[in-house]
């Protein structure tokens, strides 16, 4: 296990390098923005000259300089947010109440704050800019008598808190469309490449997303706007001008200028931080290459075999896996490494570190796929376990005997989905134990105590014990004389239910707030599924680097060291494709899901299972067309034989 000091090194060195670097580039991309930006809201029609003229005479202002720098800064804060909350395991919600949780925890909410007052500075800055009836929050104003004084300017004011609403609204939306993923795209472009195949899916987000907010916003503003005004006036010694109309009514409302002012601004401020958040995407998940081996000591936590095996920072094995999955597929060289004997000693500790690791994560996967079929019914509901639940099948004992030899000098690797959204990603925690996608967790904060009784045992005296298909039947303890036991032994039949008198009970009600914390609960099916694949794309390199380099040590492997491990590495293959295709057999399973365009999220997630069986058949097709009929002097179960005969013969 590495130290601490040793474990945060790529996060110190690269990854808070590349997050900089990101945040620079946005800050670089800023002024044009603005530029486009000042034209959009101060250009005429009818005098497009003079337009042109304040739009260059306002760029070169001081007051210009200072919405810059303002804007500079909310930037720069974002891409450290995105540094501070990005994970590469998505968070998948099983259940609205998981949902619900989210959004209100603690971290959450110190998000959206700053959301919020960000939103506040950009759309203080578009007032700025858009100048006109917009610039400052109070003016002068005469009473009924002819007297001056300062009125609130509630055209300012509706500016800055649509700032504030877009802002908190793009943080929930964060949450909900998990927009602080990070994918890693499968075909590896150049940088710039990324960017700019994104910018127009980028723009499109934000003017939809804008338009949504301020349609929401507009609503909210109609009830609720005389809240806000009232207490800007009573704090600010301010009147309300009575020679205008109240902008939370129908007509103050129904201004179309005041209505692409808000769209405009909107727009600008989400598109500012979502080209802050496509940068930082493009730049850390740029490829790294570790080095296989190293001739010093001091480096050797550096390399790829020991960099595998750490836990922590997720980013860190993910990109460690994927330049796994490169250099066996491109990297002779490198491969050869891989490959190579120790001296002195002359053992492959490379193979078997990297190896070990690999078939480690493919046995995680598969035993989770096994707890959930025997824990889950199709309809998504938890269901009792039964004797027979309890055996496993010969093959799936024939992957963890197979595997056992090379796993057995530490833990299994736990990666529990799905994560959390609020889990600092580049930070090391210890891993807590496996647990099912869709068991609720009752040491949140936000389980109540219905909630808990609801999940929590059952006595064995309770007349509760036993398997219930509904909360309204109880299930009546057998008697003495009737049970199995005794039956079998005396030779008599079991006697039926009708036979043995019982006194009859009233069904018990569960009450309203029961049932419905019951049914928040539920589980969506489909997001069980994803939940339980959200970290496949670590299996799915782990799956392409020891396919690809099984198939080069047909040729390359001078030691014959991948041999040893054919047998382990094909059982836990062909063990993991049964029961991806046990799971895909579930109704919820197969169901591909409809992408959304009009959102930053990044969607990918919901297809990995796809891909991880895609790539899963890929790779045994990869091995047995390499090695052919010499895979049939590899030991294996008769299980695996008989499947393995059938990608030998193509009819998989």
């Amino acid at each position: 296990m590495l130290s601490a000091e040793q474990s945060c090194w790529f996060v110190r060195k690269v990854i808070f390098w590349r997050a900089v670097a990101s945040i620079a580039w946005a800050v670089l991309l800023l002024p044009p923005i603005t530029a486009v930006f000042v034209i959009i809201s101060r250009f005429s029609l009818l005098h497009p000259i003079q337009a042109v003229s304040e739009c260059l005479s306002f760029l070169t202002s001081a007051s210009a300089i200072f919405s810059f720098i303002l804007l500079c800064g909310v930037i720069i804060m974002v891409g450290f947010l995105n540094l501070e909350y990005y994970t590469v395991i998505p968070t998948i919600a099983c259940s609205k109440i998981a949902l619900l949780g989210q959004l209100l925890h603690p971290r959450q909410f110190v998000n959206s704050l700053a959301h919020c007052i960000m939103g506040i500075i950009v759309a203080w800055c578009c007032a700025i800019t858009v100048g006109g009836r917009y610039e400052t929050i109070a003016d002068p104003c005469a009473q009924g008598d002819g007297s001056p004084q300062m009125c609130l300017n509630e055209y300012h004011l509706i500016l800055l808190l649509a700032g504030a609403f877009v802002g908190f609204s793009h943080s929930l939306l964060g949450v909900i469309y998990n927009m602080n993923y990070v994918s890693f795209h499968t075909v590896q472009q150049y940088k710039y490449l990324r960017f700019k195949g994104s910018l127009s899916l980028v723009l499109k987000c934000s003017a939809t997303q804008a338009l949504y907010s301020v349609r929401n916003y507009i609503v909210m503003y109609f009830f609720l706007g005389y809240i806000p005004k009232a207490w800007i006036c009573k704090t600010l010694n301010l009147h309300l001008n009575s020679a205008v109309h109240p902008l939370d009514s129908i007509a103050g409302l129904l201004d179309l200028s005041l209505l692409y002012h808000l769209w405009i601004s909107a727009s600008f401020l989400l598109f500012t931080w979502h080209i802050t958040l496509l940068l930082f995407r493009v730049f850390v998940t740029e490829v790294y290459s570790f080095p296989v081996q190293s001739s010093f000591t001091e480096n050797a936590h550096q390399c790829l075999p020991t960099v595998l095996t750490d836990k922590q920072p997720m980013i860190l094995k993910f990109l460690a896996l994927q330049d796994l999955a490169l250099l066996s597929q491109h990297s002779p060289s490198r491969r050869s490494e891989v490959f190579s004997l120790s001296q002195p000693g002359g053992h492959p500790h490379n193979w078997n570190a990297i190896s070990k690791e690999c078939l480690s994560l493919l046995a995680d996967l598969t035993q989770r796929l096994i707890v959930y079929h025997d824990t889950v019914a199709t309809n998504g509901r938890a269901k009792s376990l039964s004797t027979g639940s309890e055996r496993k099948t010969s093959s799936e004992s024939s992957v963890t005997s197979g595997t056992q030899d090379l796993m057995s000098p530490r833990p299994t690797l736990l990666m529990k989905t799905p994560a959390s959204v609020f889990a600092r990603s580049i930070v090391g925690c210890p891993q807590s134990p496996l647990t099912a996608p869709f068991t609720p967790d009752l040491d949140s904060p936000f389980a109540s105590p219905a909630l808990r009784r609801l999940t929590a045992p059952t006595d064995q005296c309770s007349p509760w014990f036993g398997t219930v298909q509904s909360p309204h039947i109880m299930r009546r303890v057998p008697k003495l004389w009737s049970t199995s036991t005794d039956s079998q032994v005396n030779g008599s039949p079991l006697a039926s239910p009708a036979s043995v008198p019982s006194p009859k009970q009233e069904p018990s009600k569960p009450s309203l707030l029961a049932q419905f914390l019951q049914n928040r609960k539920e589980q969506l099916p489909e997001a069980s599924s994803q939940a339980l694949f959200a970290d496949s794309q670590a299996h799915i390199w782990a799956l392409e680097g020891l396919s690809y380099l099984v198939q080069s040590s047909f040729s390359e492997d001078q030691f014959g060291v991948v041999q040893t491990a054919l047998p382990s590495i094909l059982s836990c293959m062909l063990g993991l494709q049964e029961a991806v295709d046990r799971h895909f057999k579930l109704p919820h399973a197969s169901s591909k899901p409809v992408r959304s365009a009009s959102s930053m999220g990044d969607s990918t997630h919901k297809t990995l299972r796809f891909a991880l069986r895609a790539t899963l058949k890929t790779s045994i097709y990869r091995i047995t067309t390499t090695f052919g009929n010499h895979l049939n002097a590899v030991k294996m179960s008769a299980e695996h034989r008989k499947r393995l005969q059938q990608f030998l013969e193509y009819k998989e």
